[in-house]
């Protein structure tokens, strides 16, 4: 296939991406208007608020995304199965590569607002942390990883695996990171999309990548967040913002200490689980030997992203991220002052 061709599908791929996203963001703003025009205090509830982002989200912006990107032709990797003690390795691995990630995105975004002043604001923590856990588990554990692996592992990676493996895994990460809108979680989705990706393209078997994803969310979204309000830790922070002695902050822990041992167990264990993590990667990194595909090296960046439909798919994702990272940029075009909010 030539290179006007292959440059000519990825802008398909890329420009129906932009249009099934911009779908989605129509959908949630209408409803969040038509929500603050009828009952305006619902809007001040985080639990309505995640409903009202994901239900428009899931019922009708993602099928269509869908129904555009299945316009084109794809062809699943062969399918292979895994066994449970494989599943384990490859769910250790993902952890890893999220806390690295995840070290990468709060570095960067805590340099950010050293630099403007102001903590750049993590929309998904708010969500987590604040709302109906069983709406939370409902959205993050089940719908989430069902819905996305669909659409950013199986969509995106049999309309390109022809080009390339690593062409497919690469491009499959970061359309992942770039939808999910901010910088706190786009490294991260990154990584875990290309190794989740990797994976899909080895095994053809989405039901892997699902199963992973869920136990990533769960962990993340479910456990860390029960932990998190079993030691009251707003309540701790503040204490030690306020200029509390070690006393106070003793007493305050002594207080919750079920809370605070389960947390110290749970944070031993998640180091353990990184560091095998980035040992397996390195044991086992003679087996990420991809296979080239047609695109010559040299000219993949050219042909896969400097096209029309994936420039304006990326282009918009950065344009919301940075608008996510400045707010202030958004309330200066409304002609909103800071203070007044």
């Amino acid at each position: 296939m030539d290179e006007k061709s292959m440059k000519k599908n990825f802008s398909g791929l890329g420009l129906r991406f932009l249009i099934g996203t911009l779908i989605i963001y129509a959908v949630q703003i209408a409803v969040v208007g038509v929500v603050g025009m009828v009952k305006p205090e619902w809007l001040e509830n985080t639990t309505i608020n995640l409903i009202l982002a994901v239900l428009p989200l899931y019922l009708i912006g993602m099928p269509v995304l869908i129904a555009l990107v299945k316009q084109m032709p794809g062809e699943a990797p062969v399918k292979k199965s895994i066994t449970p003690g494989q599943f384990v390795v490859a769910l250790i691995m993902c952890y890893a590569l999220m806390y690295c990630g995840n070290l990468v995105g709060t570095l960067i975004t805590t340099v950010v607002g050293a630099l403007k002043g102001s903590e750049v604001d993590n929309a998904l923590m708010a969500y987590a942390t604040e709302s109906n856990m069983i709406v939370t588990f409902l959205y993050m554990v089940i719908c989430a990883p069902i819905l996305e692996e669909y659409i950013f592992r199986k969509l995106i990676v049999d309309r390109t695996l022809k080009y390339g493996q690593g062409v497919a895994i690469i491009l499959s990460g970061l359309m992942f990171g770039l939808f999910h809108g901010n910088l706190n979680q786009f490294a991260y989705a990154m990584l875990l999309g290309m190794f989740l990706a990797f994976l899909y393209v080895k095994t053809g078997n989405l039901k892997i990548t699902i199963g992973l994803h869920m136990c990533i969310n769960f962990m993340g979204a479910v456990v860390s967040v029960l932990l998190l309000k079993a030691i009251h830790l707003d309540e701790y922070q503040e204490i030690v913002m306020n200029g509390g002695d070690a006393q106070a902050v003793m007493d305050f822990m002594m207080a919750y200490l079920p809370g605070w041992i389960g947390y110290m167990v749970y944070v031993l264990f998640i180091l353990a689980v990184v560091i095998t993590g980035i040992v397996l990667f390195i044991v086992f990194r003679k087996r990420f030997a991809l296979d080239p595909g047609q695109i010559p090296k040299g000219q993949r960046f050219k042909t896969v992203i400097c096209n029309p439909g994936m420039l304006c798919y990326c282009i918009f994702w950065i344009v919301m991220i940075l608008l996510q990272m400045f707010p202030e940029i958004v309330q200066m075009l409304l002609g909103i002052s800071p203070l007044s909010l």
